[in-house]
């Protein structure tokens, strides 16, 4: 065989390669992200005068980073929720309260997040503030978390409230120390909501809307926010203050994953 022959037969395959290898990537590449159905909309399109602090965009939430899926700092709904929190807002404006969201619609691909986080008992960077008391062996076993999330149909929001004017609040640093998110609440990471008796997030029996230790002013506001909202057609979730789901669901049994982002909606905001 000659060497012509021979380099001849390395280029053939050379080229069949890069074939190859292009016609693995294309579909790759021309992969797009799925869309929130039309129904679904920012909630800052509804109401601008709700505040929005969305925790898994940032590090401050118990995993410590930001969640994946969530692209940008954005509470989605679906439509019938948000305008129920619209009017939600309005009473509650003229009480001299606003809402505050911590987080809204989730996609399961940042559920999956938490479940890996929950998975790894090695990563106990957020326990001091979130978890102080509970072992992270039992994060599944006690409810906190779930393979699934009713954030994830879209119409279950995380809130809480704050007084007007509403205070700025600093954002958190990673790294600094962290104090049990039942602590009281001036030794606790500022936050300009009202005290509800935790923090958001708050993985202790304490979350429970109505805990028996949580007198006062804490269950007064705890106690706001429910009424104000059940009266709308929320249901709180009794385990956790600040859980909310609008009824009916627009979707009571599917599990969207469209990333949080402007882009994954129809109605821009």
């Amino acid at each position: 065989m000659t060497r012509l022959t021979i380099a001849a037969r390395g280029l053939v395959t050379a080229l069949a390669a890069l074939l190859a290898a292009t016609a693995t990537s294309a579909p790759a590449q021309a992969k797009t992200e799925p869309k929130a159905p039309d129904d679904f909309v920012a909630l800052r399109a509804v109401d601008r005068t709700i505040i929005e602090e969305m925790r898994y965009f940032t590090p401050h939430n118990f995993v410590g980073e930001r969640v994946d899926g969530y692209q940008q700092s954005l509470c989605i709904l679906t439509r019938p929720a948000a305008q129920a929190l619209h009017q939600a807002q309005k009473q509650l404006l003229r009480q001299g309260y606003a809402l505050k969201v911590y987080d809204c619609y989730r996609p399961q691909r940042a559920v999956d997040h938490f479940v890996r986080w929950a998975e790894d008992l090695d990563d106990q960077a957020m326990k001091d503030e979130f978890y102080p008391d509970v072992d992270k062996t039992r994060l599944f076993a006690d409810g906190y978390i779930a393979e699934k999330s009713g954030h994830s149909r879209g119409s279950t929001v995380d809130l809480t409230l704050v007084r007007l004017p509403a205070r700025p609040t600093r954002p958190y640093v990673p790294g600094e120390p962290l104090v049990p998110c039942y602590a009281p609440q001036s030794e606790r990471f500022p936050d300009n909501s009202v005290d509800m008796g935790t923090g958001y997030d708050c993985f202790d029996t304490r979350s429970h809307t109505l805990d028996p230790r949580i007198q006062g002013q804490q269950r007064a506001h705890r106690l706001l926010l429910k009424t104000t909202l059940e009266d709308l057609g929320f249901v709180n979730l009794a385990e956790e203050w600040w859980h909310f789901t609008y009824r009916p669901e627009s979707y009571p049994a599917i599990y969207f994953d469209f990333p949080v982002s402007a882009k994954s909606l129809t109605h821009r905001p």
